[in-house]
């Protein structure tokens, strides 16, 4: 996964017609480009900035059919859900993990309430089942989990969902994407839609974000999947265009795995905000979320509020015997969810609005998806492909995605060993290390990186900055902000030999990279 090579490719079919254009480069946009490219059409994917840059690396890592939604009776996105947790689990096995999680009990009657609920969400799982639910006592609870609060416990219920590395996961579908013929490329921004004599969207006018050069680019098909920015999408199109997005914020913690003593998660089904609260083991550290704030301005990089912040310190702190202050946090970060917008005249808290996406074609032909989640992506590409091809006149063609291995694809992966996450790519990133003995040394003593894995991403992964490298392709970022700040000159070095960039090069991206990582900072 080459940019240059990716460009040279766009460049050479410059004066061709695409099948399919995707805007957008995260969860929703990747798999619909893999679905379009799959299906043989032909594919260009174009992000503004890095691969799941936005939203869809700021999940609370799992892939679930969703418990909540079930309690609010949203009974088919359920159904729907656990079936792609399903296939996802099967698909990216080396991604995607079985996960136990516990719902401690404090009151005589949350005990025969949450284990007929789990029941149910057993049974809706069908054949793609992770593992039946059961009731446990107070003692088997407290053995599962050391450090929970004991006072007033009765019990728990066990129950099983997945557990994933999303941003891990958009660059293996951008490979995969690559693999079966299309084009994908980040640092590509959309900056105007091209149209036809009738109005009909005809292709895009984009830009090159490293080198300012523009292209207009034809396509039949254009696609917005631009998660939160895709009302300037929608208005790029009709300046008059009607707000199709009500933007919901995230925030999750990171702690030190001494805050839960335990291969299982906790789930904590209701909370003074009315929303679910998980505490999920994740790379050896614990992600602790999360909240659901409406917000009115969209951000690549939207701040946790004060009240967000304290929600989650006083809420883990009454679960969990160790209470966790602002000092233990390791890492914050806050995501913004693309919700549909409520119908006219409907009033709806971001909590209570629907999970399910939206499908909206505009009068010129322009196909907009918005809303879902990761877990449910390939079925929104599937919906969006099969409508976006109906739209533009193009073959029908069948949806292969539902039984496809995504690049990295292990049958049986080892979860001990931190390298798990690269699957099938692991023995390559071994013999590059290998080659040259500075490639193993580690980057950090409390992180588990080496120089080897920045070479891997820089070559391999078509990583361009620190942050790219830091963020998204191995975890510090989110994992341990200040230690991710220790590394960045080192990461920078590596990268610009690699990238045949200078000093100054090297010096603007530690700048530019510490500046971002001090926000994901409590002081």
């Amino acid at each position: 996964m080459n940019r240059d090579q990716m460009l040279l490719k766009l460049k050479k079919e410059q004066n061709k017609i695409w099948d399919v254009l995707v805007i957008g480069g995260g969860a929703t946009g990747l798999g619909t480009a893999l679905d379009a490219t799959t299906r043989g059409y032909k594919t260009l994917l174009l992000e503004q900035s890095d691969f799941a840059k936005g939203t869809s690396s700021r999940s609370t890592k799992l892939v679930h059919g969703g418990v909540r939604y079930l309690a609010q009776g949203d009974i088919s996105l359920v159904l729907e859900a656990l079936h792609e947790r399903g296939l996802l689990r099967q698909n990216a096995p080396h991604l995607v993990k079985n996960q136990k999680f516990i719902i401690p009990n404090y009151s005589w009657w949350s005990g025969p309430f949450y284990t007929l609920g789990m029941k149910v969400y057993d049974m809706m799982s069908g054949k793609l089942g992770l593992g039946s639910s059961e009731k446990i006592s107070k003692e088997e609870t407290l053995k599962a989990i050391p450090n929970l609060d004991e006072k007033d416990l009765i019990g728990g219920v066990i129950y099983y969902d997945g557990q994933f590395d999303d941003s891990r996961l958009a660059v293996n579908l951008c490979q995969t994407i690559i693999e079966n013929d299309g084009v994908a490329l980040n640092y590509f921004k959309v900056i105007d839609l091209l149209k036809d004599k009738d109005g009909l969207v005809c292709g895009v006018m984009a830009k090159d974000m490293e080198s300012d050069e523009e292209f207009e680019i034809k396509s039949k098909s254009v696609i917005n999947a631009t998660g939160v920015f895709a009302d300037d999408i929608l208005k790029m199109n009709d300046p008059k265009a009607k707000k199709m997005i009500t933007p919901s914020q995230g925030v999750h913690i990171i702690l030190d795995k001494s805050f839960l003593q335990s291969d299982s998660a906790i789930m904590i089904p209701k909370t003074s905000d009315g929303r679910v609260l998980f505490a999920v083991p994740w790379h050896n550290k614990v992600v602790v979320g999360t909240t659901d704030t409406p917000v009115n301005e969209t951000s690549l990089e939207p701040k946790a509020l004060e009240e967000e912040i304290d929600f989650i310190l006083t809420t883990a702190g009454q679960y969990l015997k160790k209470d966790p202050t602002r000092k233990d946090v390791l890492s914050i970060f806050a995501g913004l969810r693309p919700l549909a917008a409520p119908e006219e005249g409907e009033e709806a808290k971001t909590k209570e609005i629907s999970r399910s996406h939206k499908l909206i074609v505009s009068l010129s032909g322009l196909v907009t998806i918005t809303g879902g989640k990761w877990t449910t992506y390939r079925k929104m590409a599937e919906d969006t492909i099969d409508k976006a091809s109906m739209v533009a006149g193009l073959e029908r063609k069948k949806c292969v995605t539902e039984n496809m291995p995504i690049h990295g694809y292990i049958k049986q992966p080892n979860y001990e060993d931190y390298l798990y996450i690269y699957g099938s790519d692991r023995m390559k990133l071994l013999e590059l290390i290998d080659k040259d003995p500075k490639m193993r040394e580690k980057l950090h003593n409390d992180l588990p990186f080496t120089k080897g894995e920045i070479l891997w991403a820089v070559r391999y992964e078509m990583a361009r900055t620190v942050e790219d490298v830091l963020a998204r392709r191995v975890r510090a970022l989110f994992l341990n902000a200040r230690a991710s700040i220790d590394m960045a000159e080192d990461v920078a070095k590596i990268m610009a030999k690699e990238l045949n960039y200078n000093r100054k090069w090297i010096k603007n991206q530690v700048r530019e990279y510490t500046n971002l990582a001090k926000s994901y900072i409590l002081e």
